[in-house]
């Protein structure tokens, strides 16, 4: 297995698999859009809001399109699409002057999003079982998503000095542009064998009737239907609520009177400051998701993904007294542990998703996924929201974890059944 190992992560393949995983996340501008945003376009928060919403819409109409569209006219070909779509937003973005200039730029980065999504990991599906590899995938995926994470942290820590040394913030845009341009090309370098097109010719009414025979026969299957609501539904909470600890660790790092440069002033601090920790953060996770793979060694991946889901349930419980009794030090460190705990899941949540679904619909699996990640998103925002206003957001970790340990109950994937994957 060791052996075999070693084998994998020297092959040319997989190094570019890797190689991808780490361009794709160097968004140098990432930590600070919400500040171009508002001193550099001057828009107030409710236009940021709606901008964001726009970008939310149109990776959800899109999502399962662009699977589907990856599935019958090429991963590859889509791929080299998605990265077409986000440097024209990042042109757009560094032009940006006005609202409907930002507009169109967080319509190009949707789509960019949303044919992304899914596909790259049905192109490491193909490989492996090209080279005889697939039962190997939690090892393969993980190893990926850890360069990614690195991509991630190198990014928060390129990040703080391209926005001190920059003339101007919008400037951080075009960095941004470089890496995607090489990841293009990447894919381009791609052997054919991963693009795997069932049409040749584009139809617009073949590809709506094979659209909806698709969707029925994925939403038919339960095992994966469960599979599909567990990971999306992780995701969600996670993304929703670690928004609710962020201006607690902000309020620590301001009161805590750390600081990085004397004669600096305290909103450079705090951006220095942040920038580190979730540098930092990204650094361990990286490791977690590269390792995750040793646990399959005495637990099946279905098995973890319920552990992991009932462990954040835990996590959000504790995180209620925590907060109630003002132990801000366990607070920043069960902020930490989710980020681990999230990256850990999601090589599971690959893995068990490829022995449940069928060679020719993995991209769209995928795209559901990411697409039930936005429902409810969209769903659980404003509730979560409410029950943080009306009760407090302490009472909403622990009613949060209550209910996450209830409904894993009904989550729980048995592996009784086989599936041909071919």
């Amino acid at each position: 297995m060791a052996d075999l190992h070693e084998l994998i992560k020297k092959n040319r393949q997989i190094k570019k698999f890797c190689l991808y995983g780490f361009l794709k996340n160097l968004r140098f501008f990432e930590p600070y859009l919400y500040i171009y945003l508002m001193q550099v376009v001057h828009l107030n928060l409710f236009q940021i809001g709606t901008l964001f919403s726009i970008r939310g819409i149109i990776i959800y109409l899109f999502e399962i399109p662009s699977g589907i569209f990856a599935d019958q006219y090429g991963k590859k070909t889509e791929l080299m699409i998605c990265f077409l779509f986000y440097i024209a937003s990042f042109f757009f973005f560094f032009w940006g002057g006005s609202y409907a200039i930002v507009a169109v730029a967080m319509v190009l980065f949707g789509l960019g999003e949303a044919f992304r999504s899914g596909t790259h990991k049905a192109m490491i599906y193909s490989y492996l079982e090209q080279k005889g590899w697939f039962e190997h995938k939690t090892f393969v995926y993980g190893r990926t998503r850890s360069f990614s994470l690195i991509g991630s942290s190198l990014s928060a820590f390129v990040s703080i000095l391209l926005i001190i040394r920059l003339p101007r913030m919008q400037s951080i845009f075009l960095f941004s542009i470089i890496p995607y341009l090489i990841d293009f090309l990447l894919i381009w370098s791609y052997p054919d064998t991963l693009n795997e097109p069932v049409e040749t010719t584009i139809s617009i009414k073949k590809f709506i009737t094979h659209s909806i025979e698709q969707l029925k026969n994925i939403f038919a299957n339960r095992p994966l239907r469960k599979v599909a609501v567990s990971s999306s539904l992780f995701d969600a909470i996670f993304k929703v609520l670690k928004d609710y600890i962020q201006p607690i660790l902000n309020d620590i790092i301001l009161v805590s009177g750390i600081y990085v440069v004397a004669s600096m002033e305290a909103a450079t601090q705090l951006k220095i400051i942040l920038g580190i920790i979730y540098g930092v953060i990204y650094i361990f996770s990286s490791w977690v998701s590269g390792n995750v793979y040793r646990l399959n060694q005495k637990f099946n991946s279905d098995k973890l993904m319920d552990i992991s889901f009932d462990i954040l349930g835990a996590v959000f419980f504790i995180t209620f007294f925590a907060i109630k009794t003002k132990i801000m030090l366990i607070v920043i460190l069960l902020y930490f542990f989710l980020y681990l705990l999230k990256d850990g899941r999601r090589p599971l949540a690959v893995d068990v998703f490829g022995d449940y679904m069928k060679k020719n619909e993995r991209a769209t699996v995928l795209s559901i996924d990411s697409q039930l990640s936005s429902f409810f998103m969209i769903v659980l925002a404003p509730l979560f929201g409410y029950i943080a206003d009306r009760f407090g957001v302490a009472t909403l970790f622990l009613v949060v974890g209550l209910s996450i340990l209830l409904l894993n109950r009904f989550l729980r994937v048995e592996k009784n059944l086989s599936f041909d994957i071919i």
